[in-house]
């Protein structure tokens, strides 16, 4: 098997291309059961009928782990979208469209989006008050069970030259509230920098899915408080922000 292609760099892994292969290779120190969480993700989501590269082999490679899977020909939507910037609205059409395909799916072999967002709340460094209001506001939210992506961007959307749209990256990948995933989008914008990008979005979104504004940004306060466990401290410190200047009815 060839390392020699690198296709991306991205924080704890690097993904070679090998032929018809894609090789994601993790850090010597990335926690193995996150690598194998990710690719059951993988795996489970394979049965479910959308577009993602299928999973051949987890193994390692000079002592890291490593994922095999297809590689997917083609330019991500953040590529297309900064190479025609006067076509963003209906990058941003495309995104939605196919993130409310997923939404459509269930998977009831994932994990909850519930109960992870209760633990990772319990692990910040929000105080006891916050985090007590976060816990019960996360309690109130509708109980579904609909695929939740949990990294849903432009990034992890590959075009063909065909026209057809692979998901990828399904390490986060939970079954739960499609407007939690939704909040999670439009927080990845604005980590981004991308307010503008962000609102647009969330516009589409809410038009596209007939969901209030108002619901989606009532998980975003949940969804911030529960990333910003991971990550860099500026990213942590902008989460925790979002999670900590709310008000709680």
């Amino acid at each position: 098997m060839k390392q020699e292609q690198i296709v991306s760099i991205g924080k704890h892994k690097t993904v070679y291309r090998d032929g018809d292969a894609a090789i994601k290779v993790f850090d010597a120190d990335f926690s193995k059961a996150d690598v194998l969480n990710e690719a059951l993700n993988q795996a489970r989501i394979e049965t479910i009928g959308l577009n993602i590269p299928k999973i051949h082999e987890v193994l390692t490679i000079d002592g890291k782990w490593a994922i095999v899977s297809d590689f997917i020909e083609g330019k991500t939507l953040a590529q297309l979208m900064e190479e025609n910037p006067d076509k963003k609205e209906e990058y941003l059409e495309l995104l939605v469209d196919l993130q409310l395909t997923m939404h459509e799916k269930t998977c009831t072999l994932l994990n909850k989006l519930r109960d992870k967002m209760h633990r990772k709340i319990s692990e910040t460094t929000l105080d006891a008050t916050c985090r007590y209001e976060l816990h019960n506001r996360l309690e109130g939210m509708p109980r579904h069970n609909k695929v939740c992506h949990g990294d849903f961007n432009p990034s992890n959307i590959i075009i063909r030259e065909d026209g057809t749209p692979f998901i990828v990256d399904w390490a986060h990948a939970t079954q739960g509230n499609a407007s939690a995933d939704a909040a999670r989008t439009y927080l990845l914008f604005c980590l981004n920098g991308d307010e503008d990008g962000a609102k647009m979005y969330l516009n589409i979104f809410c038009k596209k899915s007939n969901t209030a504004r108002q619901y989606v940004e009532k998980w975003m306060p949940i969804v911030a408080a529960s990333q910003s466990v991971k990550g860099n401290e500026e990213e942590r410190e902008f989460l925790l922000s979002w999670a900590d200047v709310m008000d709680y009815e």
